[in-house]
């Protein structure tokens, strides 16, 4: 029985004709995935519309966040159900399902996402609906898979928590948005389980495919390379494979290339997102500053001066987010600490390299943004947490604590408030 009960969804006819034909230890991981997916998204979907209700139609500048209407083409009450799934980038992968990559900034956004969203979009002629339809699913292999790669090392009462914890963290909101989070979460998932079966090209062909859905998919060769060197037969042909790794990022730079002319548009496209590098991890230091500027706005109880060197809008909402910002960097930081220090090392040089991307290139206006976005995906803190959880047997305030965060997130985030 899974920590949230039983629900109606779990006795589905799909469901239960896919039980049927798996192993004991696949049902169990495949019944805590699909209850926690269940329940999570109930509280995803009930938060952001109530928040939409609450606010109401003229609540938020929903027309100049979105003047084309790409989140809203249903009409007012499809809109609204579509709401806490159709926000902010969202726009960026409907436009280029739509168009293709006819500028460079779009070229930011790597095409396995939008591609699907294309193709599972078609007999809906719509490709929002592919796009929520990719992320639900996707996020249910993710789940499942990260019960899989859990329960190897700890067994399957860490592993439900893991599962929980992923889904309930509180930026996962994203993983069924039109974002690309849950395909690459599957992905990444996907190959660190497929390289500790010792099946390489599985794990490299998943790797290769992350890679073509985010830049930072070709990271994954770190902790696939690490377990091969540690698995107990190296075999040359095995790591021959991991070179398919590197060519998902080559392929897109050819696609763009013929398609636009400029192959480099996928990394060069980073300047118009206000990246630059500033140093291995200095992002910790400047979204430190931050954060301690933004707690002298907030304690002065004045609006002028500003604290910031740079601001935009409201400075108490300014500075109120890069004080969150700034609590996502040090969970981050002390779960990949405790990565680290308990999980396997390639778990842990994964979440190095995976956080040394967005902290070396901070945003000169707001240095850790997107970070609680990027922290969603790394799998591997997710498995820390439970079995730290598990330990102080605080199983309940952690999920608790968690499920609190995506309440309150998923409301800003479907009322077009800027979260990550």
């Amino acid at each position: 029985m899974s920590a949230f009960g039983s629900s109606p969804a779990l006795d589905h006819p799909l469901l239960r004709a896919a039980r049927r034909g798996l192993t004991a230890e696949r049902r169990v991981a495949l019944r805590d995935a699909w209850s926690a997916l269940w329940w999570s998204r109930a509280l995803v979907w009930g938060a952001g519309l109530l928040g939409l209700l609450a606010i109401g139609p003229h609540g938020y500048n929903e027309r100049a966040y979105d003047p084309a209407g790409l989140t809203r083409p249903f009409g007012p009450l499809g809109d609204l159900l579509a709401g806490p799934a159709t926000r902010w980038d969202s726009q960026w992968f409907l436009l280029i399902a739509k168009d293709g990559y006819v500028d460079d900034d779009r070229a930011a956004f790597f095409p396995l996402y939008p591609l699907l969203m294309h193709v599972v979009g078609a007999p809906f002629a719509s490709p929002l609906v592919g796009g929520v339809l990719v992320s639900f699913t996707a996020f249910l292999v993710a789940l499942y898979l990260l019960h899989r790669l859990t329960a190897l090392d700890f067994g399957p009462d860490v592993a439900r928590t893991a599962v929980l914890l992923c889904a309930f963290f509180p930026t996962s909101f994203f993983f069924t948005a039109v974002y690309s989070e849950a395909l690459f979460l599957a992905l990444a998932v996907g190959a660190v389980y497929a390289a500790r079966l010792g099946r390489w090209p599985v794990a490299a062909a998943l790797a290769f495919l992350a890679a073509t859905s985010r830049s930072a998919g070709v990271l994954l060769l770190i902790p696939l390379t690490i377990l091969w060197w540690q698995s107990e037969e190296r075999r040359l042909r095995d790591v021959v494979c991991l070179a398919l790794v590197p060519l998902g990022p080559a392929v897109f730079a050819v696609y763009l290339d013929a398609a636009t002319g400029d192959g480099g548009a996928a990394f060069s496209a980073q300047d118009a997102w206000m990246r630059d590098f500033a140093g291995p991890f200095a992002g910790v230091w400047q979204g430190t500053v931050a954060a301690w500027d933004g707690a002298r706005q907030l304690l002065s109880g004045s609006r002028s001066p500003v604290y910031f060197e740079r601001a935009a809008g409201d400075p108490f909402s300014v500075a109120g987010h890069n004080i969150t910002l700034f609590a996502f960097l040090v969970l981050a930081l002390v779960a990949m600490a405790g990565v680290l220090r308990r999980l396997r090392f390639a778990y842990g040089a994964w979440c190095v390299a995976m956080l040394a991307l967005p902290l070396s290139y901070p945003v000169a206006t707001q240095p850790l943004m997107s970070l609680p976005r990027f922290a969603a995906v790394l799998f591997p803190g997710y498995i820390w947490l439970a079995v730290w959880l598990h330990r102080k047997r605080a199983v309940g305030w952690g999920l608790l604590s968690s499920a609190a965060g995506l309440t309150v997130f998923s409301a800003q985030f479907a009322c077009w408030v800027w979260i990550a």
